[in-house]
């Protein structure tokens, strides 16, 4: 992660006072992108602390060879190391591979690059899908790319997608292709103040290659959600298994 050169918190700064662990417990509550990032630009202290394991864990190639804590070399084996509730944070440049990745336990999934199109992650043909959501997760700042099957299979829980691309390689049976896949079920009798278990919003999020889209009513929210130009005007993402 860059460090902005010249940028340093004063010593006497009254926050500075603070421990370790107090300063850490305080950074848990900023929200990943952008917030926390830019912590870790204040200074050499406070970038360890706001790029500590106890905070994200990060998949990407460790420098030199050499195994560092909370970084792992592939997605999969970051999602089987997080606790419910980590955020997973994806270096951005080359392209991950992402083929039926069951998610059970709360995560946050988060591209590192400053757009969604530096960091890929693609779900190889014969999959049926990149990730498979079985637990409430949010993934953000991501380009996920299906040659078949679909990006995203959400089976229950509350999914958030936020400033991604979910892109549908375009062949011959592109029929059989869908952004998201959603077989969660919704409860739209609920009483006023209660919160359904299942749902799906998606905002910001340009969908390429759809071809159709089945909306539950109840189930899911989109917000500035746009197909391709590439796509037909009655193009659209989400397909209801």
């Amino acid at each position: 992660m860059a460090k902005r050169k010249g940028w340093v918190a004063p010593s006497n700064s009254p926050i500075n006072s603070l421990d370790d662990g107090c300063l850490m417990h305080i950074f848990s509550f900023l929200s990943p992108i952008p917030d926390r990032y830019n912590t870790a630009l204040v200074c050499h202290r406070w970038c360890f602390l706001a790029c500590h394991p106890r905070l994200w864990l990060r998949v990407e190639r460790p420098i030199k060879g050499v195994a560092e804590p909370g970084v792992f070399l592939n997605l999969e084996a970051a999602i089987s190391a997080a606790r419910p509730g980590d955020t997973i944070l994806i270096a951005a440049g080359g392209n991950h591979v992402a083929c039926n990745i069951q998610i059970k336990k709360p995560l946050c999934l988060i591209g590192g690059g400053e757009l969604p199109d530096e960091t890929v992650l693609t779900c190889s043909r014969g999959s049926d899908s990149a990730l498979e959501f079985l637990s409430t997760c949010k993934i953000a700042n991501l380009t996920i790319r299906a040659e078949l099957g679909c990006c995203l299979l959400h089976r229950s829980g509350r999914l958030t997608i936020e400033g991604c691309v979910l892109q549908c390689e375009e062949n011959p049976l592109d029929y059989l292709s869908f952004p998201i896949v959603s077989t969660a079920t919704a409860y739209p009798s609920l009483k006023k103040g209660q919160q359904d278990e299942h749902g799906l919003t998606v905002a910001r999020t340009r969908i390429e290659g759809a071809r159709r889209l089945s909306r539950p009513t109840g189930l899911w929210r989109c917000s500035t959600c746009a197909p391709s130009t590439r796509a037909p005007p009655s193009s659209s993402g989400l397909k209801l298994a």
